[in-house]
């Protein structure tokens, strides 16, 4: 109370400043402005980006993930499905709209590439966080359709459970000519080659 007295004293000789009388802004035309939002999104993240952003379903959280182009080995699909190679880099789109992963995804691959990496593991989860749909992945969904429209993707697998199980899916990419010369020269190594 005593605050008040002594702030009101103060106070008492000032007067206020003149402003200038606001104008009314009118918007001629109406923007929403998360719609301008997603659209630069949108076209920003398509870029060379070709991998689809609509018309999957989603899929069970138990089904199986597995893909195999033609070419592939037996045993190399083997190897990958049983999780016995290394795994040389990790992507985990928990949490990730459908739009966001689908740019995730697409830079990941892009670094792989980049760096001559050959496996990888993908965790997209098994959908018991939607609320709506429990028990359906949506972005199991589009994992699946992306792997399998990625030329470089050879073969993928749903995970063991110590890597996430039906949760995450194991992902062989193709050889960097890199690494196919590479292995020429390992493997002739030691042979003497007929001229």
């Amino acid at each position: 109370m005593q605050d008040d007295n002594l702030f009101a004293s103060e106070m008492s000789g000032v007067t206020p400043l003149k402003r200038e009388p606001r104008e009314r802004l009118v918007k001629t035309e109406a923007v929403d402005v998360s719609q301008r939002r997603q659209a630069a999104t949108r076209s920003e993240a398509r870029g060379d980006n070709h991998l689809s952003d609509d018309g999957v379903s989603p899929l069970d959280a138990w089904f199986i993930l597995e893909f195999k182009r033609p070419g592939i080995q037996n045993g190399v699909y083997r190897k990958l499905r049983l999780g016995h190679y290394d795994i040389e880099a990790r992507l985990d789109l928990h949490r990730f709209t459908v739009a966001e992963a689908r740019t995730e995804i697409w830079q990941f691959f892009k670094e792989a590439r980049l760096l001559g990496l050959r496996t990888l593991l993908i965790t997209h989860g098994k959908g018991f966080g939607n609320k709506e749909k429990s028990g359906s992945g949506v972005l199991k969904g589009y994992v699946n359709r992306w792997l399998k429209d990625v030329e470089d993707v050879q073969a993928f697998h749903s995970a063991q459970p110590q890597h996430g199980g039906t949760g995450s899916v194991y992902v062989l990419l193709r050889k960097s000519d890199d690494k196919k010369r590479e292995n020429r020269e390992r493997f002739l190594k030691g042979r003497v080659q007929d001229v």
